[in-house]
């Protein structure tokens, strides 16, 4: 007997994000909380303990942040969640309930492309339009400034700590996914430009927090893998930090500059170390096995961190040995560990997570497929509501990190260019066949399902793998790819010619092989699609032509349609998705 109440406790359970602090006033942090029911920001007062919601939106709010000089609270207004709208700001010091006000108001609404806050009220706002990618220099009390501006994906990276800097992130060279930067003054006049040519982005991480200081932090990938180096652009210097550590690394200063906070990943588990860039010094900071889902140094050298594994709910720590901020009410319920398994497959090894029930079932199990979007992200041992419900139910759940995927290295992660979608699937069936093989996974009852990317991949696999799915649930799917390319946001775009090589006009054959509606006459699986009617990533028309030719068909689906954009920020809304997707599996499984 699953207990019911059990599983939505996941999801119920209040959580909070990593809280942020204005860097001149550390006392004062935001961060998200679904404490409501609904994901809003929220202020926090470390001097006194205040806490105060700052939003109050039917949708939710997912962005929002603090000036470095602790005075106003930012966060990002659209509607019913279309990702299209404003930046707004309200007091930090408000009094409850305290009226929010555009924060820049020459400003028209725009899909956000980067945000930088500088103390003296300055603030650099990149936005996204039909018209192109443009960057505004706003002053306090002025008008708007045009920065920069290019029909090519763009967006803020960075703000130097005394205003007279400021990077960009650019694909003038038509590839986003490998990104160039520029930095500028204030004026518009170029510094200098880092770019390691084709295949090779680099992405701004944030200026030395040190007034004069113009060294900046950059992500790069010269070595096939992510890493860092320190760049110069005003004395035109860099300075790679090279560690001996396998997986991918990411990092952040140390309030001082004197020192980095490195996050280590590798095989889908997290770490932390501080690298003195004095002594060139790397020293492991202590925490648990499992997923860092943020960290940050506070002003006295420690550092606060949110963990969790996917047996334990996550937590907001110091090392300190401190529990830094406790959401109220009960913690959300634990579920089972991951166990590693490493499959063999057309492009090499394939890294794979399971979690197999707990309820004194024997395999082979009923086993959901659940596929992570992005492309670019990865599955990894952190806390997941979903599959641990999916888990409650008596399901083995298998998640693959197919080539795609971050946290294995650049060639893994572009593999898929020029052949999108098809090549996931290779390595996806190679777990599958491997599940099956192994005797974990019931060949009779397989669910291939996820969300955003990870729907596409469920309707192209339901139609070009017939054979291998018994159900497919997608969540907010790409469905008809030429369709989805025309209404999706000018950046999504931009990401899917460079992933295809050019536009459906150009290269009009990769997008129809790549297309689920182009395979909709071969599904066998019944299939739940679940839409949200104001998604500008997946919109809503393309996935309205995929249901009509299942229609068309006589094949057998159902659809979930909510009133919000990619997926909901809503509890109950969440819950109530979830349930649709079990109870739709379990009843075309024979399980109800």
């Amino acid at each position: 007997m699953v207990d019911e109440e059990r599983w939505k406790a996941r999801f119920r359970a209040a959580r909070i994000s990593l809280p942020r602090w204005a860097r001149d006033a550390p006392d004062r942090s935001v961060y998200r909380s679904n404490v409501t029911g609904t994901w809003e920001i929220y202020t926090w007062d470390r001097a006194t303990g205040a806490r105060r919601q700052v939003t109050d939106r039917p949708n939710g709010t997912w962005m929002g942040g603090v000036d470095p000089s602790g005075t106003w609270v930012w966060w990002f207004a659209d509607t019913d969640g279309d990702e299209f709208g404003v930046w707004r700001r309200v007091a930090f010091d408000a009094g409850e309930g305290a009226e929010s006000v555009p924060a820049v108001p020459g400003l028209e609404p725009a899909y956000p492309s980067g945000l930088s806050l500088g103390a003296s009220g300055l603030a650099v706002v990149g936005r996204t339009t039909e018209a192109g990618n443009t960057i505004h220099l706003c002053r306090p009390g002025a008008e708007p400034e045009v920065l920069y501006h290019h029909a090519e994906d763009a967006h803020v990276a960075a703000l130097s700590r005394d205003e007279t800097l400021i990077a960009i992130g650019h694909s003038e060279h038509g590839d986003s996914r490998h990104m160039a930067l520029r930095v500028v003054r204030p004026d518009g006049s170029a510094v200098a430009d880092l770019w390691d040519g084709p295949g090779k982005g680099v992405y701004g991480a944030g200026f030395a927090p040190v007034a004069g200081d113009a060294r900046l932090l950059v992500n790069h990938e010269r070595r096939g893998r992510d890493e860092m180096l320190i760049w110069d652009p005003v004395a035109g210097t860099e300075r790679e930090i090279v560690l001996d550590l396998p997986g991918e690394i990411g990092a952040d200063w140390y309030p001082d500059g004197s020192a980095l906070l490195v996050s280590h990943s590798h095989e889908a588990r997290d770490e932390l170390y501080r690298y003195d860039l004095g002594t060139d010094e790397l020293t492991r900071i202590d925490t648990p096995r499992g997923v860092i889902g943020g960290a940050d140094v506070r002003p006295d050298g420690t550092v606060e961190f949110s963990w969790s594994s996917a047996a334990e709910p996550p937590v907001i720590r110091s090392t300190s040995g401190a529990v830094v901020l406790t959401p109220p009410g009960p913690a959300a319920p634990p579920s089972v560990p991951v166990e590693d398994a490493w499959v063999d497959g057309p492009g090499g090894r394939i890294h794979a997570l399971v979690s197999r029930p707990d309820d004194g079932s024997a395999a082979p199990y009923p086993t959901v497929f659940d596929v992570h979007g992005g492309p670019t992200a990865q599955d990894d041992d952190s806390f997941v509501p979903s599959a641990a419900a999916w888990i409650d139910h008596g399901f083995a759940v298998v998640r693959v990190n197919y080539r795609g995927s971050t946290g294995y290295g650049s060639r893994w992660r572009d593999a898929i260019e020029g052949r999108v979608g098809l090549t996931e699937l290779e390595d996806i069936k190679a777990v599958r066949d491997w599940a099956v093989s192994s005797g974990l996974a019931d060949p009779e009852r397989l669910v291939l399902t996820g969300g955003s990317w990870g729907g596409f991949l469920t309707l192209l696999g339901i139609g070009t793998q017939p054979d291998d799915w018994s159900v497919g649930v997608a969540g907010v799917p790409v469905a008809d790819y030429v369709a989805a390319y025309e209404d999706e946001m000018e950046g999504l775009q931009a990401f899917d010619r460079s992933l295809f090589g050019g536009s459906p006009a150009e290269v009009p054959d990769r997008y129809r092989e790549s297309s689920p509606i182009t395979y909709v006459e071969r599904v066998r699986a019944p299939v739940l699609i679940l839409a949200g009617e104001n998604d500008p990533r997946c919109p809503i028309r393309q996935i309205d032509n995929y249901l009509a030719r299942l229609a068309e068909l006589g094949l057998p689906h159902e659809v979930y349609r909510y009133d919000a954009g990619h997926g909901s920020l809503v509890v109950e809304e969440r819950i109530t998705q979830m349930a649709a997707e079990i109870d739709f599996a379990r009843k075309h499984l024979g399980m109800s």
